[in-house]
């Protein structure tokens, strides 16, 4: 073996700890093979399986439907011992999903499954989940627990969120995206929801706990900046009162490759916005490649907007972002 094949083995990856973004891409769409039935007449589906959302027609008014979890975000909180934030990052993961279609969230169901009932953490993730609602405008309007100890270990926290769109002609699918829309980059607030697989093998492997101080920030734990909450873009929805949107992303597992969802068309991503400190920690600890950096994380971009050029400036001042490609 020489020197660059001994370095490339050496690098580690999102499927090295566990996560095969390819197999999960096969087995949803094994699964979605097997869905065949479709509702008729009212509430009937609107597209295909796999965008965003779930879309239903309801005469005049569209309805949008996710439903997403907190992931492995919750093994970090267990070894903190701080569950206050979490909830946010579930709301977040659905509603940031909600406003891709271009869909106003209106209302939520959670999802809590634990080991065993503990009545403190409960509350502490209500806490959350009430915060995420507030940022998000969105009720909680239900949900469920369940026991199960011989599945969960520890608890599991997903829910579900519906938005309405103003009718069929307001649903943001990629389809009006064509060469010369300006993509427009909006910060995220960290890592997010995805990729804390990848993220606490490096730092386990690394001699790192959860629990020491973050190297580039040491005011703060490394578990603290790895729980920081998920951004909510809630601008989206004022960005698509002003301006001419084309595709709306929310970027979480697979990075900027999301953007294939939306368009077949070429995409040249020439200035992006700088990571955060913590991508650039885990880089470095981990010796992970650059180009898995941005398949696995968001680096920097939670949420990207195509629009026509013309409204690339106004685009940047309600996001708070910045042009970072071109559609090509």
């Amino acid at each position: 073996m020489n020197e660059e094949d001994h370095l490339l083995d050496s690098m580690v990856t999102y499927r090295d700890s566990g996560v095969d973004i390819q197999r999960e891409a096969e087995v949803i769409s094994s699964l979605s093979s097997s869905i065949t039935y479709r509702r008729k007449g009212f509430g009937e589906p609107i597209g295909d399986i796999g965008h965003y959302a779930g879309l239903v027609d309801l005469g005049g008014l569209v309805l949008a439907f996710t439903t997403d979890g907190v992931g492995s975000k919750i093994i970090v909180a267990r070894e903190v011992g701080k569950w206050d934030t979490i909830g946010i990052d579930c709301i977040a993961m659905n509603v940031n999903d909600l406003l891709a279609v271009g869909a106003e969230p209106i209302a939520f169901v959670d999802y809590l499954a634990m080991e065993v009932m503990d009545e403190k953490v409960a509350a502490e993730i209500g806490k959350g989940l009430d915060e995420g609602a507030r940022i998000a405008r969105i009720s909680i309007v239900g949900g469920e627990t369940a026991t199960l100890p011989e599945i969960i270990n520890g608890f599991d926290l997903a829910g579900s969120a519906v938005g309405v769109i103003h009718g069929r002609d307001r649903i943001i699918t990629g389809e009006r995206i064509e060469k010369g829309d300006a993509i427009i980059g909006v910060p995220s607030s960290g890592i997010h929801s995805n990729g804390l697989t990848l993220a606490r093998k490096v730092i386990l492997d690394a001699g790192y706990s959860f629990n020491d101080p973050f190297p580039p920030e040491p005011s703060k734990t490394i578990g603290e900046e790895l729980l920081t909450p998920t951004r909510i873009y809630t601008e989206v929805l004022d960005l698509i009162k002003e301006c001419d949107v084309h595709g709306l992303a929310h970027i979480t597992g697979s990075g900027i490759m999301k953007l294939k969802r939306l368009t077949d068309l070429e995409f040249n991503i020439y200035n992006p916005l700088p990571p955060q400190p913590i991508f650039t920690f885990l880089q470095e600890i981990g010796d992970i490649p650059e180009d898995e950096m941005y398949r696995t994380f968001n680096m920097g971009m939670g949420f990207l907007a195509v629009v026509a050029d013309d409204y690339a400036k106004d685009a940047c001042d309600i996001l708070g972002g910045k042009v970072v490609g071109v559609i090509e």
